[in-house]
Parts: C-alpha cells; structure tokens; sequence
C-alpha cells in the first residue's frame, strides 16, 4: 500500500512539474564540518537530496540511518546526500555527533532559518531534492526514505538504479 501511495506521488509530482514551471538552477555555500565552504555546485551531474535537520529533533534522527544507506548506496552513481544541520551548536560538538551516527555524506552548517536559498524550511526536518542540472525539483516536509527519493528520481530521469 504504501509503495502504491509513493508511486502516486511521484507521479503527480511529475504531472505538476510538467505544467510549464521552469526551474532555474540554486546555489549556496556553506561550511561543513571542518569549516571548509563548501558549494551546492559541487555536487552538479548528479541529484542532491539537502536534507535540512537538527540533533535535537526525533524524527530528524530516525532518518539519518535511511539517508546514510541511500547515499552510500548512490554516491558512486547518480545521486548523494547533503546534511544541513540547522541549529546552534559547537562544531565540536557537530563533528562528534555525526562521527557517533556514523554518517559520512557531507554534513554543512547553517544557523536556524525559516527560508534558504532552496525554499522555505517551514519544520524540520525538511528535505530538498536537486536534479543534476541543480534545479529544486520536490520539497518534503517531515521524513523521507531512501524508497521515496528512488522512486522520485526513477520518475523523473529513469536512471536510478535501486
């Protein structure tokens, strides 16, 4: 049942993205765990889920196991995982917490903020997912799962490989 729902979405997704709305290409830059800047840009070629969160937020933590499996198994392929982790915090602090979820996408910093580049950040966690081309393509508000990125991205290139 709940894979039919996802392939209902994902083809409604489809049907409203193809109404003449033309995507232009996003762009941010923000420092990851070592403080280097690190630019959305980099990740062109290949679709990027930005997945907005926090530490102290539940739902955000049972997610960041689903996304470490999703991007570990599309890094080399044709998609990856970007955290933004959206509240005060130590860097120290940051840089142990991801090494103790054992997460191994790239991990940015932002302060709190109810808009970004990519859109509004209405709760968390909410997760943007990028084409290739780096152009904002779906928002999810609340949780998402490596089965609803896959069969987004199956329905709008046809290049996913599960």
């Amino acid at each position: 049942m709940q894979s039919a729902y996802i392939k209902f979405l994902a083809l409604v997704s489809g049907l409203l993205l193809s109404l003449g709305v033309v995507a232009e290409p996003v762009e941010f830059t923000l420092p990851d765990l070592d403080g280097t800047q690190r630019h959305l840009s980099e990740f062109r070629g290949k679709w990027v889920l930005v997945n907005y969160w926090a530490t102290w937020c539940p739902p955000c933590l049972e997610e960041l196991p689903e996304l470490e499996v999703f991007h570990n198994s599309h890094k080399e392929k044709d998609a990856v995982v970007v955290g933004v982790n959206m509240e005060r915090i130590e860097p120290e602090r940051l840089r142990a917490f991801a090494e103790e979820q054992f997460l191994s996408y790239p991990i940015l910093h932002s302060e709190p903020a109810h808009k970004t580049e990519l859109g509004p950040v209405p709760a968390l966690p909410t997760s943007y997912l990028v084409s290739p081309e780096g152009e904002v393509m779906a928002r999810q508000v609340g949780p998402v799962s490596g089965e609803m990125i896959e069969a987004f991205i199956t329905a709008h290139s046809g290049t996913a490989d599960r």
